[in-house]
């Protein structure tokens, strides 16, 4: 495997999972919060993508699945920035406990069955 601490190494990204649960009662607040922010996300060099989801069984438990070019992309270049500092200040008031962060890499399908 060519996967190194700076991403896959074969240009497929690296995608970040973070989930989060926020107080009870405050989920239209967080939303609106992460409208409002989610532009410090996507607006950092190295991001993909990025989508909030939100539990159906569980309201106020969020998902948050970004998509960056490196695991660098995340650790470095967005949560050392201002960018971050911004994202955290507006979203962490929220927050019932502290988000839980992993990262993965897609794993190849393989051939379709003939």
């Amino acid at each position: 495997m060519s996967e190194d601490a700076s991403g896959s190494g074969d240009g497929a990204g690296v995608l970040e999972i973070a989930r989060f649960a926020v107080r009870p009662g405050t989920e239209d607040e967080f939303e609106a919060a992460y409208r409002e922010v989610r532009s410090e996300v996507v607006g950092t060099p190295g991001c993909r993508s990025a989508r909030m989801t939100r539990g159906v069984e569980s309201p106020s438990s969020y998902v948050l699945l970004v998509e960056w070019d490196t695991l660098d992309s995340h650790l470095t270049t967005f949560r050392e920035s201002e960018r971050f500092v911004r994202w955290r200040a507006a979203l962490g008031p929220y927050f019932a406990e502290p988000p839980g962060v992993t990262h993965g890499v897609d794993i190849p399908p393989g051939p379709d069955p003939a």
